[in-house]
């Protein structure tokens, strides 16, 4: 069975800039969560936790109060998908923690290129020269992120690293999950496995938050609910080419927080680095756009 939504190419780019905005907002509370700003630094492991918790609770409502029935989804992909959002969420909160948000974040949409290259043995996808010209200045724009020399280079800068490549494998399994099952069981299933996985993971390292901390941790999973139910509302409603670009916005929105509240300024290299970044994945959208005009030749169905 699939589910079709109605196209709205303008409310589908409207639900992308706000699911930025929401977060942007995670990754502000993650590193005030893994700082001394609120009280005794928290573990990556715990506000991962927290994040998938209160996410899970606020879907949860959102289940009940629209009456959303839970019908056979599909464990093992939801299990794979789930798996590496953990992954990808803990080392992207333990990242900011040390770096800049704008650099943590400008890392993290290397993801899309890690999916396109996955997609060629999982999906049986095509990647033509301009895909791969695409991935080339990413990684180009991601090694300067790092500042790969002795004096400068950021440790830290490779778990947001190890972020993007968990992120670029789930979405491997968010295509195979695309039309199976309505949006909101999606996200209620997505965000039960993750609950579990994050909750054995805290059980090592868990510590008692400050007051402060738990209403940052509710803040920050009922921030990414928000956000998780914009992006798929918005995916579905316009084509992934089109809605693409303004997903970056994050970026703008991570460097205005970082700056707000931490008072943290992107400095010459992080200007350079994301922007080489966002023109390889801009120049890997418009390829998307090209290629959606065509008719379908660049993909295969793998053996059954």
């Amino acid at each position: 069975m699939t589910y079709a939504t109605p196209q709205n190419p303008p409310l589908a780019a409207a639900l992308i800039l706000l699911a930025t905005v929401f977060i942007a907002g995670t990754t502000l509370l993650a590193k005030a969560l893994g700082t001394d700003t609120l009280g005794p630094a928290l573990p990556a492991l715990q506000i991962s936790q927290g994040r998938f918790v209160f996410a899970f609770l606020g879907i949860s409502t959102a289940v009940v109060l629209m009456r959303q029935k839970i019908r056979a989804p599909h464990w093992g992909l939801h299990i794979g998908r789930s798996s590496f959002g953990w992954g990808g969420v803990t080392l992207m909160f333990a990242a900011v923690a040390f770096i800049p948000l704008a650099d943590a974040t400008a890392i993290s949409f290397l993801n899309p290129v890690i999916g396109m290259v996955l997609a060629i043995p999982f999906l049986g996808e095509t990647v033509g020269k301009w895909r791969w010209l695409a991935a080339l200045i990413a990684l180009i724009g991601a090694m300067v992120l790092l500042r790969p020399t002795p004096e400068s280079f950021q440790p830290a800068a490779l778990l947001a690293l190890g972020a993007a490549l968990a992120m670029g494998a789930e979405l491997v399994f968010i295509k195979k999950l695309a039309g199976r099952e309505p949006p909101l069981q999606i996200l209620w299933v997505n965000n039960l496995i993750g609950m579990l996985i994050a909750s054995a993971a805290a059980s090592l390292v868990w510590q008692m938050p400050t007051l402060p901390q738990w209403g940052a941790l509710a803040a920050l999973g009922l921030l990414m609910a928000c956000a998780q139910a914009c992006f798929i509302n918005g995916m579905a409603r316009a084509d992934a080419s089109f809605v693409a670009p303004f997903a970056y916005a994050t970026l703008v929105f991570a460097a205005l927080y970082d700056a707000a509240i931490f008072g943290v300024l992107p400095d010459g290299i992080s200007l350079l680095g994301a922007g080489i970044i966002l023109s390889g994945a801009g120049l890997l959208a418009w390829r998307e756009t090209v290629n959606g005009k065509r008719p379908s030749v660049t993909l295969r169905r793998p053996a059954p």
